[in-house]
């Protein structure tokens, strides 16, 4: 009976001592559950930013093309304004020429309009000529000529006068008439040119405003693009954080776990718990991490992560062949990883074990203990790391448990 009471009391007095002598920094004093409740909430914080970052990250995007369409309409609107000036700076050029021309016929049309009043002078006054001298006939003109050269004279001077009337008229009549067509057609010329450049100024203007429009709402939305991008680094600089947090805290806890782990020796195996799939639950404890979850250091987990304390022993989940065994050294962010080949494509493998329980080319029976749980290579806490694979691929562990 004393025996008994002695046992009871060491059972109880060396745990309570342990606790006090554990060198946890930080989480001295607190328990496991306490630890694994700090955990949790932290891993609940690192859920709600993950969440955030991936709407971030798409408005983000959606920002990003909103902005490159707005830049190919822009540039397309530039290179419009450039074609309609270019054709404006032509326009002008050619409105100048003809403004030139306008300048040199209207010169012209006023030396046609002073020649024409000079010739309707003339014109005039060889009327009142011919009014106040009565028109000569032949016959007095042969009375009057002194012999047959003279009247051939006079008869040659007569034509010739008559030919001169008649010219004056002609250039009268040519020169008003050719001083209204030129009038009218550089009128003509000056309206049309003036027309077009106003359009394709307006039009120019118009492009314009639209372009100054789009560069605004684009830097608007580059604006709104950099506040989010912002927000995305600061949720995930807390993020990353957090992550370390709770590897402090997974580590703080892991080492109490060992502690007790290795005063108490192995965990119990525990019963075996059967799949609907053809293989057994490895250990049982809770899924925290599901196939192919999304991390900040890899895009699909290629695995499950099922929670339970350092030290818990790791049943084979059918019976086949160890093929790898890989210490911490080798395998990287695994830890200290085994993998049993089952039949010719179906494998499973078994990462993060405190230690090993098999050896390399060992057959073992479905159920054996092969390892212990750890938290060996990358690791926040103690779990087991479970993975299925055909062929080599990993595949999702719930289509065979």
């Amino acid at each position: 009976m004393r025996s008994r009471l002695t046992l009871l009391l060491l059972a109880v007095v060396v745990p309570v001592a342990l606790w006090a002598a554990l060198p946890v920094g930080s989480s001295a004093g607190q328990t496991p559950g306490q630890l694994q409740s700090k955990i949790d909430r932290k891993q609940s914080l690192i859920g709600g930013h993950k969440a955030r970052e991936r709407v971030l990250t798409t408005d983000i995007a959606g920002y990003t093309s909103k902005i490159r369409t707005l830049q190919s309409d822009i540039t397309r609107l530039s290179a419009r304004q450039q074609k309609l000036q270019t054709s404006l700076d032509a326009k002008r050029a050619e409105l100048a020429k003809v403004q030139a021309e306008l300048n040199s016929e209207r010169a012209r049309l006023a030396r046609l309009k002073a020649r024409l009043l000079v010739v309707r002078r003339t014109l005039a006054q060889r009327l009142v000529d011919l009014y106040k001298a009565d028109r000569p006939d032949v016959v007095t003109v042969v009375l009057n000529s002194n012999g047959f050269e003279d009247l051939l004279e006079r008869t040659e001077f007569m034509h010739r006068i008559s030919q001169q009337d008649s010219r004056i008229m002609t250039v009268v009549r040519d020169a008003k008439a050719e001083a209204t067509a030129t009038e009218a057609r550089l009128n003509t010329l000056e309206r049309k040119q003036a027309s077009v450049a106003k359009a394709i100024e307006t039009q120019r203007d118009q492009v314009s405003t639209v372009r100054v429009s789009l560069v605004d709402r684009r830097d608007s939305i580059q604006s709104v693009r950099s506040r989010k991008t912002t927000l995305l680094h600061s949720s995930r600089d807390r993020r990353h954080k957090l992550e370390d947090d709770v590897e402090v805290l997974h580590k703080a806890q892991a080492k109490i776990q060992a502690k007790l782990a290795n005063f108490s020796g192995s965990l119990p195996a525990g019963p075996i718990k059967g799949g609907s799939g053809g293989l057994i639950w490895p250990v049982n404890g809770p899924i925290t991490s599901p196939f192919c979850e999304s991390r900040a250091w890899e895009s699909c987990h290629p695995g499950i992560d099922i929670g339970v304390p350092s030290g818990t022993p790791i049943r084979a989940a059918a019976a086949g062949k160890v093929v790898l065994m890989q210490p911490e050294a080798a395998s990287g962010g695994y830890g200290n990883f085994t993998c049993i080949q089952h039949t010719a494509s179906l494998s499973t493998c078994y990462a993060h074990q405190s230690r090993f329980g098999t050896s390399m080319g060992a057959h073992v029976s479905q159920g054996q203990v092969i390892g212990y749980s750890g938290c060996t290579g990358r690791c926040f806490g103690p779990h087991l790391h479970f993975e299925t694979r055909i062929n080599g691929s990993v595949v999702n562990p719930m289509n065979y448990l």
